[in-house]
Formats: structure tokens, C-alpha cells, sequence
């Protein structure tokens, strides 16, 4: 995939960080851009209707997401037994066949492959280093690839409540030990050299963040020169070590992403409406799917495809218009990178470095 220069911001780059009177209308905030996940990599057959096993259903699966509204697809595969495949050769696979059947969608790697455990009794745990990097590697490429940001516990059952894993494989003692003791291995060995590859190959990294520290992070490697792109990411409110569910803890992160920045939101179970409707509402985008949520009402599963078809009918009521594929890619600059540290600032909206001797607050720029 060529990439291209990018001088600054474009005119889709413009996010609701700072709240103006008029922030909240939805003609000036940027269409809503739907990411969705359908491919359930921690479920097993039968814990969803919808989970897909041959490449004809897992293509159709993103067919059938795109009709209804989504433009993003975050993509993980399964093997015909059930579990999560760990073959790029599957990944190359899939990634061509929706090259042809989802032309505009943003195809997104799930940066994990597969954290699902072998069997019953096996660690759930993401793969080593060197696997991940060959998502880098991938033919054809994909337009995203997520990446985490520093170690972290990844308890993904913490605030999972018995009726939400009910009928599923995960409310398997063996099963639900492994998910409560899952660790995502993301220190600086790995994300500088993933970056690295990415970038060397026109892969536009997603950053999956938990935390505000997690964002400082990020924001240090754009500050030294070490990540010159678009700042695209989503805000992860899982719990177990990421964020929860509290709505200031989501204000607040909404207010500290750089103004250039995309930011999607992201929850698990029955809290995925409500977080998104709350992210709908600010002008910021969302994510739904069987990998984060089986359920509509209390005891009432829900397909993925239904998922996306809720969020367009949340923004429908708001007046918030829908992004197409086309627009979806504009607004997530895909192919877009910086030439240099300064430039990548003034793309994103941050201010700039402090000069060596230079005092006070860093402000953006101020005349006079």
C-alpha cells in the first residue's frame, strides 16, 4: 500500500477535544465512524450465533457488518475446530478475499491473533514478540494493525457479571481462571520495533489504550520523533486493568486526546451502549461486536450486525450522520504519515516542543 506525505491537518481532522457551544451539534462534529468486531476470538462455537468458522462465513460476516452500517473491521481468525487461528497464512487468506468483497472497509489486524486459550486448563495469553511482528509482514497488507502500549493486566471477566458469560464457554471454571489472569506483554521491546515495522511497510497503527498513562506514553514517543503518524485510537473501558466503565473516567480521556487525534470507544457486554451512545453523543466514534458484547436486554443476545444497526439508529435520533468507507478512511487518514517531528505536532494539535531555554507554559500558537 503506498503511503503519502501529509503536510498538517485535513480538513476531516478537526475533533470535538475542546467543547464549544456548538460542539454537541451534531452537523459539526464528524460523521460517526462504526468499528466492529465480529470474529470473537476469546468465544467458542455456540457461545454466539454468529460466530463465524469456514472463510466463506467470515467474509460474510464482514459483508453483512458493512450493509448495516460499519466501515471498520477489526479481524482475528478461526480455525474450523472452533479456536482462534495463529497462521498468517489465514490472515493472508482473508485479508484478499475482503479486498474484494469489503473494497471500502479499514481492515484492522487484531494486534493479539489469538489470546484464546488451546483448551480447557490452558493459559489465555497473547503471542510472543516475534508472531505479532509478522502481522507487519502480512500480503496483501492490511490498513491497520492495533498495537498496545506497555504491560499490562488484562482481566478481561473482572466486570463481567455471571448473566453476561451465562451458556458461554468463559463461565467454565478452567476457562474463566484463564481470561482473570490474562496479561498483555506490550513493553518497550516490542512496541518500538512493531512501530518500526508498520511504519516500514505502510501499516497504519491502531493504539489500544487503557489508561491515561498509556496516552503519555504515546504522546512521549510522538514528542522524540519516534512515531510520526496519525494519531488513531480507541479508548479501551474493559476493566481488569484498563479503564471501567465510569463516565468522568471517559470524559476525561476524551479531554486529553489531542485534537488531531481519532478516538474510538470501546466496552464490554451490555455496557457497550451506553459508553458508545455517551461517545456518539460527544462527536467521538465506536466500536461493537460478539468479540466485546453477546447481549441486547438482560438475558437477549445480539448479533453483531444488530450491534451496528443499534449504534445507526443512536446516532439517527442524535441527527449524527454516518460515515461511508470512503469518508471512514479520510477521517482515519489512512496512508497518511509526517515528515518530521514538528509537522506531526501541528497534524495532531499539540503543541510544540519547548525550545532549549524557552520558560513558561507550552501554548499553541499565540500572537504578540
Amino acid at each position: 500500500m503506498p503511503i503519502k506525505a501529509c503536510p498538517g491537518a485535513s480538513a476531516y481532522q478537526e475533533m470535538t477535544m475542546h467543547f464549544l457551544d456548538d460542539s454537541l451539534l451534531p452537523e459539526n462534529q464528524q460523521k460517526l465512524v462504526i468499528q466492529v468486531a465480529p470474529y470473537g476470538p476469546e468465544w467458542l462455537p455456540g457461545d454466539a450465533d454468529d460466530l463465524p468458522l469456514t472463510m466463506d462465513e467470515h467474509v460474510q460476516a464482514a459483508v453483512d457488518c458493512y450493509n448495516a452500517g460499519a466501515t471498520v473491521l477489526h479481524i482475528h481468525v478461526r480455525e474450523l475446530d472452533g479456536h482462534g487461528s495463529k497462521r498468517m497464512s489465514k490472515f493472508n487468506e482473508l485479508i484478499g478475499r475482503l479486498r474484494e468483497a469489503v473494497p471500502d472497509m479499514v481492515l484492522q489486524i487484531g494486534g493479539s491473533i489469538s489470546f484464546a486459550p488451546e483448551d480447557e486448563g490452558s493459559e489465555a495469553k497473547w503471542l510472543s514478540y516475534d508472531t505479532r511482528h509478522l502481522l507487519a509482514e502480512l500480503d496483501p497488507r492490511p490498513d491497520q494493525v492495533t498495537i498496545a502500549i506497555n504491560t499490562s493486566q488484562m482481566n478481561i471477566v473482572e466486570i463481567m457479571s455471571d448473566d453476561d458469560l451465562a451458556g458461554t464457554s468463559i463461565a467454565k471454571p478452567d476457562y474463566y481462571a484463564a481470561y482473570r489472569d490474562m496479561v498483555v506483554e506490550a513493553g518497550p521491546d516490542f512496541y518500538l520495533e512493531h512501530l518500526k515495522r508498520l511504519h516500514a511497510n505502510g501499516i497504519q497503527p491502531h493504539f489500544q489504550l487503557a489508561t491515561l498513562a498509556q496516552l503519555e506514553t504515546v504522546e512521549r514517543l510522538i514528542r522524540s520523533g519516534v512515531y510520526t503518524g496519525p494519531l488513531v485510537l480507541n479508548y479501551v473501558a474493559i476493566g481488569g486493568g484498563f479503564s471501567g466503565r465510569h463516565p468522568a473516567d471517559l470524559i476525561e480521556f476524551v479531554r486529553r486526546v489531542p485534537d488531531g487525534a481519532v478516538l474510538t470507544i470501546e466496552s464490554s457486554m451490555r455496557a457497550v451502549a451506553p459508553m458508545n451512545a455517551i461517545g456518539i453523543a460527544l462527536g467521538v466514534h465506536v466500536r461493537v461486536g460478539n468479540e466485546d458484547n453477546l447481549w441486547a436486554r438482560k438475558g437477549e443476545r445480539m448479533s453483531s450486525v444488530k450491534q451496528v444497526e443499534q449504534m445507526v439508529s443512536i446516532a439517527d435520533t442524535l441527527g449524527r450522520d454516518i460515515a461511508n468507507g470512503a469518508e471512514a478512511k479520510e477521517i482515519y487518514h489512512i496512508g497518511e504519515y509526517y515528515s518530521n517531528t514538528d509537522r506531526t505536532l501541528a497534524a495532531l494539535g499539540m503543541v510544540p516542543n519547548r525550545r532549549p531555554g524557552q520558560r513558561g507554559f507550552m501554548l499553541g500558537g499565540t500572537a504578540g
